[in-house]
């Protein structure tokens, strides 16, 4: 794996704002960064694909251990959302995609950072906008992207209610949310469906007729929701999610994947598994159950995003950290991933998961060493 210095397209900014990547500057800092792109080879690409596909299975048989062994309460679940959950579980409710954040080297096997199983972005740039890149700049090379075709093939097998529309929506005033919403939306018009878009805070809900509806009073009953399972479970309207009138996708089981608790469980039932980092759900078992890591770990909160509220902590000294609004359910404690260092730049590996499949690769980076909404994405080819 090699970082590479190249020039950006001529009037690189139309190319990507053409194709909804319209966010590439925010407050005139540098987010997509074509000024460098990653040269990996075919095998390196076939490495991330098994371990993505691997680390699935392994997230699904652990969010099943979970659900055996009733340890909801670990994950700072709503007790309210416990039986919601074990139904749309044993219904096996439709999910579309998820992301996985790898520590890769092209050197040690990829280990596991987190799971972005609920609400991922970074998807419009994953997709397309380096896809574009690629044609521009390496039509003889090839990328490991199918994200596209992946996400067309998903939605044509969504088990529809009736004859109604998928309604998408997000929060308002966040540029990234809509266009990666309306991205989506076009791959679900691609694969055939009706469609039609409303923001989360315009989603209601009929007392009389029992069910969800939009700004028309139109029947809402399958909605993509761009908005985290704990944010809807903490809201007054929490309360009508109990009704089941509505299917959501992300369905209510991703809550288990989506959860950092999930890595102390994963390393319980994998120990040692070449693809994980040692994670307990205590300070005290981390330094009790892994001595050759000395006082060395990341404290990261179960339920926060975008790299907010991560601490890294070694020879008892914190070296870094980010603060945020997360961190009131509780941290787990994981191990320090090696990082790769292409002259001070540390990329994550971001491993797309379309309807249970490996199908695409995204790489940020940043000179920090804990990567968060502003770290660049930058394009890759193989």
């Amino acid at each position: 794996m090699n970082r590479i210095a190249t020039s950006p397209r001529h009037n690189w900014q139309a190319k990507v704002e053409e194709i909804g990547l319209t966010f590439h500057t925010p407050d005139g800092n540098k987010y997509w960064d074509e000024s460098v792109y990653y040269q990996l080879t075919a095998q390196e690409v076939d490495v991330l694909e098994k371990a993505a596909n691997d680390l699935h299975a392994m997230c699904i048989e652990a969010a099943e251990k979970v659900i055996n062994e009733n340890r909801f309460e670990q994950l700072e679940i709503p007790a309210e959302a416990v039986p919601l959950i074990k139904k749309s579980w044993d219904r096996d409710d439709f999910s579309l995609y998820g992301r996985f954040d790898l520590s890769y080297d092209g050197r040690n096997p990829p280990k596991l950072l987190e799971y972005n199983a609920d609400t991922p972005t970074a998807l419009v740039e994953a997709a397309v906008a380096q896809w574009y890149w690629l044609q521009d700049t390496n039509q003889n090379a090839d990328q490991f992207n199918s994200i596209h075709e992946h996400l067309i093939a998903a939605w044509k097998k969504y088990p529809r209610t009736g004859a109604g529309k998928i309604q998408l929506g997000g929060m308002k005033d966040q540029l990234e949310d809509e266009q990666t919403v309306l991205y989506l939306e076009d791959t679900c018009v691609q694969a055939g469906l009706p469609t039609s878009q409303v923001f989360i805070e315009d989603l209601g809900f009929d007392a009389v007729k029992q069910r969800f509806i939009d700004l028309r009073n139109e029947t809402v009953s399958d909605y993509f929701k761009l908005y985290p399972w704990e944010w809807m479970w903490s809201d007054e309207f929490a309360v009508h999610l109990k009704l089941e009138t509505c299917r959501f996708i992300e369905p209510m089981w991703k809550m288990l994947l989506s959860n950092k608790g999930l890595l102390p469980i994963l390393w319980e039932k994998y120990p040692g598994h070449p693809n994980l980092l040692p994670a307990y759900f205590s300070k005290e078992e981390f330094e009790s159950r892994e001595p050759s890591a000395g006082v060395s770990y990341v404290e990261k909160p179960k339920l926060s995003r975008e790299g907010a509220n991560v601490t890294i902590v070694e020879g008892n000294s914190v070296v870094a950290a980010t603060t945020g609004e997360y961190g009131e359910g509780g941290y787990i404690y994981q191990a320090i991933a090696p990082l790769a260092d292409f002259d001070g730049n540390h990329p994550v590996m971001g491993a797309w998961i379309i309807n249970h499949e490996a199908c695409g690769l995204g790489i940020r980076e940043d000179s920090a060493r804990i990567t968060g909404n502003l770290s660049r994405f930058v394009p890759h080819l193989f």
